[in-house]
């Protein structure tokens, strides 16, 4: 026996069936991917912004400039993770959903193939951020300390958010901004490459004349 309500359940229908209602479900999702691609297309059209403010962080190694978190690449991911004084749980845990955010960043070292570097920011002192680092199993992850307004700045002093850079040499560009419900898909290579302003990379995507292109799958 069981406490469950009873749900009301999709019929059981043979294989041939369901291969049929699959194929039709398919049409669907393969319109839903082409829109996709098409966002991402737009997204590397949209305006740049450029950032004229030094901004500080502390990180692991001392001080740093917004334009050292590019660690020498051309295009740089920073993700608002809530872990600082009056977040539920500081200073043993951070924002559940940011945690599980931070779960979900795949290895690295795709998205530096890519000219690609990705970061976290936070209110917590480095050696709180270390420490959690370590217990959660986020030590691939860089991860600095906000020192000034960035957060107020980039749309997430009170929510996560997401913001995408470029640079050309030391002028530094925002290119995109993702939060809320948004950043539920993020953590994924391709999804991350998605947001940036020069995609993926790759010779199937719909980009600007003069943008970097190589062959699908073989960076």
């Amino acid at each position: 026996m069981t406490d469950r309500l009873a749900m009301n359940t999709p019929p059981i229908v043979s294989p041939q069936e369901w291969e049929a209602s699959r194929l039709e479900l398919l049409v669907k999702e393969k319109e839903h991917m082409r829109a996709g691609d098409g966002l991402a297309a737009q997204r590397r059209r949209m305006p740049w912004v450029e950032v004229d403010k030094d901004y500080r962080f502390e990180g692991p190694n001392g001080p740093a400039s917004l334009l050292d978190l590019f660690d020498g690449r051309r295009q740089l991911i920073v993700y608002r993770f809530f872990y600082e004084p009056g977040v539920a749980g500081w200073p043993e845990k951070g924002c559940p959903g940011c945690s599980l955010m931070a779960d979900k960043v795949g290895h690295l070292a795709h998205l530096n193939a890519r000219d690609t570097t990705y970061v976290q920011v936070s209110r917590a002192p480095q050696a709180n951020i270390a420490r959690l680092k370590t217990r959660m199993g986020w030590e691939q992850i860089p991860w600095f300390t906000l020192t000034d307004d960035f957060d107020a700045d980039f749309g997430v002093d009170e929510w996560h958010g997401t913001n995408a850079f470029i640079r050309d040499g030391d002028r530094v560009f925002r290119t995109y901004f993702i939060n809320n419900r948004g950043d539920e898909q993020m953590g994924s290579t391709w999804n991350y490459l998605d947001i940036t302003p020069l995609g993926r990379q790759e010779v199937w995507e719909e980009s600007p004349a003069g943008y970097p292109q190589t062959p699908t799958y073989k960076w």
